[in-house]
């Protein structure tokens, strides 16, 4: 088992070699392919690879299907360079986080817009019953005395 220090540089490695590989692959599927993250496992024999891709569905299922197919040979390109006793097994996973963070921001886009529009609903409008109805008048206290 390696050590938490030596699994992230050997990661690191990983997302640099498989970045500069992906980017030397001649298949047209594999269109604008980003490897923005890679985890190894602590026996450094599997590595996770995050990806995403700029364009459309189809693009993104084309890219998937041709880094599956490529799989063999980024591996073995990624192992020689890391020169390692063990080349880690590829694996690719589509990244979600940037689409996650525009559903956020169009859900947080959506909530400001509902609230403007209750504010100027609200303009001009007076509370039901008094303004603040927990205080006691004088008259009211001394009843209660």
């Amino acid at each position: 088992m390696a050590d938490a220090a030596k699994q992230a540089q050997v990661a690191r490695r990983v997302l640099e070699l498989t970045a500069q590989a992906v980017r030397k692959l001649k298949d047209p599927r594999v269109g604008m392919v980003t490897i923005t993250d890679a985890r190894m496992t602590p026996d450094l024999r599997e590595a996770t690879v995050f990806y995403t891709v700029m364009g459309d569905e189809d693009q993104v299922k084309d890219s998937a299907i041709g880094l599956e197919r490529a799989t063999g040979h980024l591996r073995t390109t990624v192992g020689r360079a890391l020169g390692m006793r063990h080349s880690p097994s590829l694996t690719f996973v589509a990244d979600t986080v940037p689409d996650q963070a525009n559903r956020i921001e169009e859900l947080l886009a959506k909530a400001q817009y509902a609230d403007e529009q209750v504010h100027k609903i609200a303009e001009g409008k007076t509370y039901a019953g008094e303004a603040n109805p927990y205080i006691e008048h004088e008259d009211e206290a001394e009843n209660t005395k």
